[in-house]
């Protein structure tokens, strides 16, 4: 039976697959990726683009589904070529005037170097001498012709790319040339027959001479690159969806390897290592752009285009100033010179440092291109982590073998490795590792994630090293001239002849550029002293690195701003994870609001330790009162010392939650013991009572078992003792006109009746300190979810509960059952690799699971009890993805560890700041 469909019903238009550079925008990149829609942006604007057009993700999406191009793409592409064709006078393999064009990937987000691009699509045996003749210039048409083969052969046909390497090495080693550029028409005419030679014996077919099957087949590679390994392996890194797919962008080619007046380059509108203003780039003379961005030829700075070409350099400086001021912000930009004709291939929002980011955000508040609140979103927890990493010690003695260009800040201290299979293999065995290398290129990704840090001879701020290294907050040295590195004999040698072989320390300086040899002492970083300092800006802090300490004042000063803006219109309060006096009052410094979370197990090592043993094992009433009545003044007096750094804010104190193995001698240990003393006939009594003690004690999985609150309500007296201590330390600093504001939490409880026994014992006490001291106590009692009935029941718990804490360590324990010391040592590493995670869970909270629980408890908790303080104790609390999933949910505060607090601030801040507007 046939449809019948209503005239007057709209239908839904077909899918377009296919976008014109004239058709698209900046705001498109879902559909046209990063790539070719700030193409189309700047055609809109009237930049000189090269004409061309883009395949959607769509596209790519249908493809990796079903295994096919979508039946309409190939009419669609046809069109636009002819399009296409028609404005640039030439035809696409047209043997006396051939159109060549370039087949490039592009997703939404910015994998520099992950996914495959193929240049110069259409040339031929047949059109080879036509564009030699379009040129007049023999020799460009014979290297781009190679270029093309080389590029095809590796990325569309899987051939081994160091073949075609070694036959240009060979090539030039014939000739005595230096480099490419040394090499004639016929040495590279003789080159194209080798790189010919080269696929057909490795893939058993010729190189394909029709110029449309090269572009449908380049088109089908850069589908398939986006499931290769290294993109697969960046966006796990970078935890970019899977989903995504790639656009890919079809634009006529221009060239910039047409003599001494053609080149290319990568230019910055401001410097993404440090974030200063100025001209920053590379430029190659006779290139085209791969050879940029590859690093496989030194280049010249970018100011060094003014001598060459003046026009262009104008030119270059006036669009490069436009594209700042349209985008908002620091941008990339790839560009080619054709015979003295400026083109712009590219533009993106620019990967920078972690400082040069705080520094960039702050200078475009003051030139009122951006608000405070878009400079907060322009900025991220991790960031500031990496800034709050150690420096190099200037005043260290300290051994410098060479120096290259400071592509990526940090100190990276490691053994010298020269590849990445054994950068990655040393690195499980738990060794720090510098990655060494000539350049890198895709294929060195997992050796550049396991390394500490990442030395290059060859390339500068822009090559593949340099771009990579800085999106992933990696220290890097690129373009270390001086430095010979030999991969296959695994050493470099020094100008004075110094070698360091694989497996010697080194030390990179990502600030300065310098290399050493040996490992070089490190000293805090400027943004910790800063924060030391209470966030109070000194006149001047050192900094340890080249750029000195008007730079490090710079820093400073954008970190201070930002926070503060943070701080402003954060909702989320931000409390320290802290077992002591001293831990308190540094995390009071870098800005907490209180302790989220005391584990008083922390109280019980050494010493102590033996005491809780006695506790446990006690057989009289008698045995337990004593090892209370000793416990007792300890636990007060740490309880005061707490009080006292956190005066006039809360405290949350867990009461005691250890597996209770911790607090027994170990089971085999004992066992030994045991059995010696009684084979050389000793005295064996005390040992074999606690042998027959701890058997009787013993669990199969102590992380499920007596613990918690199950421990305080099995083992008179343990809970109420604590919580005397806990009253009596309060009423003390009361007295001496303290503020302390304490909080009692009781674990693991998975039931209301649980937290109903404990919280009656504990008001007893609290009551008999008030009547014995004649203090107004006040001391909050709540519960940790930590246990998924506990998260299902919290209406019910929060009968009993003044506040909530979520424990998302156990959480995610007793969802997932995971338990988390075995599983990360022995199959995390294969599920992050098979795509089953994108992130641990215990790194981030997985909203699915682990995050609807809290969701539920949060949302039942309030609706029994609309005051209920809620908050997060686990280690989720000072990770960035994290906090906005707690600021979503309507949590009141985060609590993580004290180093961990300014990045919980600034995520809080970040959170409350998405979608704001004005200062």
């Amino acid at each position: 039976m046939s449809e019948n469909k209503d005239p007057h019903v709209s239908q839904p238009e077909p899918r377009k697959f296919v976008y014109d550079f004239t058709e698209g925008n900046k705001d498109l990149k879902d559909l046209l990726g990063g790539k070719g829609a700030n193409l189309a942006e700047m055609t809109n604007l009237g930049l000189p683009v090269p004409p061309g057009f883009t395949v959607t993700t769509e596209a790519c999406k249908v493809y990796l589904d079903s295994g096919h191009e979508p039946p309409a793409l190939r009419d669609e592409v046809s069109a636009h070529l002819d399009d296409l064709q028609a404005r640039m006078g030439k035809k696409l393999g047209q043997p006396d005037n051939p159109l060549l064009v370039s087949v490039r990937s592009g997703a939404k987000f910015s994998m520099p170097g992950m996914m495959d691009t193929v240049l110069n699509i259409g040339l031929s045996d047949a059109s080879v001498a036509g564009l030699a003749a379009q040129a007049g210039d023999e020799r460009f048409a014979w290297d781009s012709y190679r270029r093309l083969i080389q590029m095809f052969g590796k990325t569309v046909l899987d051939v081994d790319g160091d073949l075609f390497e070694e036959a240009l090495e060979d090539a030039k080693h014939a000739k005595g040339a230096a480099t490419d550029v040394d090499l004639g028409a016929e040495d590279l005419r003789q080159l194209v027959d080798t790189f010919k030679g080269i696929v057909l014996k490795e893939t058993g077919r010729e190189f394909p001479q029709e110029p449309r099957e090269q572009m449908d087949l380049a088109i089908r590679a850069v589908f398939d690159s986006w499931n290769g390994d290294r993109a697969k392996l960046y966006r796990r890194q970078e935890r970019i969806p899977h989903d995504l797919g790639t656009a890919v962008n079809i634009c006529s080619m221009v060239f910039g390897n047409l003599g001494p007046d053609s080149g290319t380059g990568v230019a910055f509108t401001r410097d993404p290592a440090s974030g200063r203003q100025g001209v920053y780039g590379d430029y190659l003379q006779n290139a085209q752009g791969e050879d940029v961005v590859a690093g496989i030829r030194n280049t010249v700075p970018l100011a060094d285009l003014e001598r060459i070409d003046q026009a262009s350099y104008d030119q270059l400086m006036q669009i490069m100033e436009t594209l700042e001021t349209h985008y908002k912000d620091l941008c990339d930009i790839e560009f080619t010179i054709e015979r003295g004709r400026l083109w712009m291939l590219q533009t993106r929002v620019g990967k920078r440092t972690a400082g040069a980011a705080f520094r960039i955000a702050t200078q475009l508040v003051d030139q009122g291109l951006i608000d405070d609140a878009e400079a907060l979103r322009r900025v991220n927890g991790a960031q500031l982590a990496q800034l709050m990493f150690p420096r190099f010690d200037e005043k260290a003695a300290a051994e410098q073998i060479g120096r290259g260009i400071a592509a990526s800040p940090g100190a990276a201290v490691g053994k010298a490795v020269f590849d990445s299979y054994t950068a990655v293999k040393w690195s499980r065995s738990g060794e720090n590792v510098i990655l060494i290398r000539r350049e890198t290129n895709p294929d060195d990704l997992n050796g550049m994630i396991a390394a500490q840090g990442i030395l290059t001879s060859r390339g500068g701020k822009t090559s593949h090293a340099a771009v990579v290294a800085r999106g992933m907050g990696k220290t890097c040295v690129c373009g270390a001239e001086e430095l010979e590195v030999d991969t296959k004999r695994r050493r470099l040698t020094t100008q004075d002849g110094t070698v360091v072989e694989e497996g010697d320390i080194v030390s990179i300086d990502g600030s300065s550029g310098k290399v050493y040899l040996g490992e070089v002492p490190v000293v805090p970083s400027p943004v910790v002293e800063y924060f030391e300092n209470e966030g109070r800006v000194s006149p001047r802090l050192p900094l340890e690195g080249a750029a000195g300490a008007e730079d490090s004042d710079d820093l400073v000063k954008a970190v201070h701003r930002i926070m503060a803006y943070a701080d402003r219109v954060r909702r989320l309060r931000v409390r320290a994870n802290a077992d002591n006096a001293e831990d308190a009052a540094r995390a009071r410094r870098f800005g907490a609001q209180g302790i989220g979370l005391c584990r008083t197990e922390h109280m019980f090592l050494g010493e102590r330790r033996r005491h809780v043993e006695k506790l446990i094992l006690a057989d009289t009433d008698e045995e337990r009162e004593e090892a209370l009545r000793t416990l007792l003044p300890l636990q007060k007096q740490d309880f005061v010392e707490l009080f006292e750094a956190m005066d006039g804010l809360p405290v949350t104190i867990r009461l005691l939650d250890p597996p209770l193995h911790e607090f027994l001698p170990d089971i085999t240990d004992l066992s030994v013991r045991v059995a010696l003393a009684e084979a050389r006939h000793e005295q064996h009594e005390n040992e074999l009572r606690l042998l027959q003690a701890v058997h009787k004690l013993h669990e199969q999985n102590p992380m499920l078992g007596l613990r918690g609150v199950r421990l305080g309500l099995v083992i008179p007296g343990l809970f109420t003792m604590q919580v005397r201590a806990i009253a009596e330390a309060a009423a003390q600093r009361i007295e001496a006109e303290g503020d302390p504001r304490g909080e009692i939490m009781i674990p693991l409880v998975g039931t209301v009746q649980e937290l109903e026994l404990v919280r009656e014992e504990a008001e007893q006490v609290i009551a008999e300190v008030r009547q014995a001291t004649g203090v107004d106590l006040r001391l909050a009692l709540g519960t940790m979810i930590e246990l998924p009935r506990a998260a299902l029941t919290a209406g019910q718990i929060a009968e009993a509960a003044e506040f909530f804490s979520f424990g998302t360590n156990d959480l995610t324990q007793t969802v997932w059952g995971f338990s988390r010391d075995d599983v990360e040592a022995s199959f995390f590493t294969a599920y992050l690799e098979k795509g089953i995670f994108g992130v641990s869970p215990f790194e981030t909270i997985d909203k699915d699971g682990v995050g609807s629980l809290v969701r539920n408890a949060v949302e039942a908790g309030r609706a029994t009890r609309p005051d209920l303080k809620l908050g997060v104790c686990g280690e989720h609390g000072g990770d960035p993805e994290s906090v906005h999933f707690f600021h979503e949910v309507g949590l009141d505060y985060v609590s993580c560890s004290p180093f961990r607090i300014p990045v919980a601030r600034l995520e809080a801040g970040r959170a409350a700041a998405a979608g704001r507007t004005g200062a």
